[in-house]
């Protein structure tokens, strides 16, 4: 019997750790993890805001009082929702998140027609599907970059989430939070997979990610391919576990409490 393989999304394992989401109750440290199709290096999480937004710069989206920057979200417990949470926690920015646009298309229309102030986006997910936000003559403007230990060679002057915390509590609940993005599009067989047949499917993972014809692919999408293997991924899980009690319970309390209020 062959082992079924399914794909996550990058935030499951750490909701399914804080116990955030009804639809993610297991420990994904059971899982054999196959690795991931990105590590995040050469992408970047960004805020963008329109240039007639109430803020456009961090200055203003700090201003105690100011109107909100207004951004679009699909369902609550979504990693777009709650990066947005806790960048508004983390860095101090007057953020009101509407949530309940159906999809990530939706969303780009929503902020293309003024419904809403901005969103956070893969820089990879721009280029692919909104390459005009990211003229410099465009009508969108990066805020802030998330997910980077150093600001995106594309993005020199944008500030990073790490630079901006108020505090060392607000920088170690922002790099817990950045721990997923190591593993963007992870893929797993079952728990109890025998070890060859763990290890087949992993060298199998490993060779899709240098086959050419892929590689061919992915480069014609847009999409970024910076694969890690299945212990890596493992071993990213693992310091999301044991991060301080202290830092999941505040991201916990982030996720469950926040409706998006400014």
């Amino acid at each position: 019997m062959t082992a079924p393989i399914g794909a996550f999304a990058r935030d499951m394992p750490l909701l399914a750790i804080l116990r955030t989401n009804t639809a993610a109750v297991f420990d994904p440290r059971k899982f054999t993890w196959l690795g991931s199709s990105s590590d995040y290096s050469r992408d970047a999480y960004i805020l963008m805001v329109r240039k007639d937004a109430p803020a456009t710069s961090i200055e203003e989206a700090r201003r105690p009082g100011g109107p909100p920057i207004v951004l679009g979200g699909t369902a609550e417990g979504t990693s777009g929702n709650d990066i947005a949470l806790v960048l508004r926690d983390a860095l101090g920015l007057n953020i009101r998140l509407v949530t309940g646009y159906p999809d990530n298309g939706a969303i780009f229309l929503a902020v293309d027609r003024g419904e809403v102030n901005g969103r956070t986006a893969d820089l990879s997910s721009m280029r692919s599907l909104k390459p005009e936000w990211l003229l410099p003559n465009g009508t969108m403007r990066a805020l802030v970059q998330f997910a980077r230990a150093t600001r995106h060679p594309d993005f020199a002057d944008v500030p990073t989430a790490r630079e901006l915390a108020r505090d060392e509590d607000a920088r170690a609940l922002i790099e817990i939070s950045e721990l997923s993005y190591k593993m963007s599009r992870p893929f797993a067989a079952p728990p109890g997979v025998p070890a060859d047949r763990a290890d087949a499917l992993r060298q199998a993972f490993a060779a899709v990610h240098n086959d050419r014809q892929y590689l061919e692919d992915a480069a014609k999408l847009r999409v970024e391919v910076s694969p890690i293997g299945g212990e890596e991924l493992l071993h990213t899980i693992d310091r999301i576990a044991a991060a301080p009690p202290t830092i999941l319970d505040h991201l916990r309390s982030l996720i469950m409490g926040g409706k998006g209020g400014g």
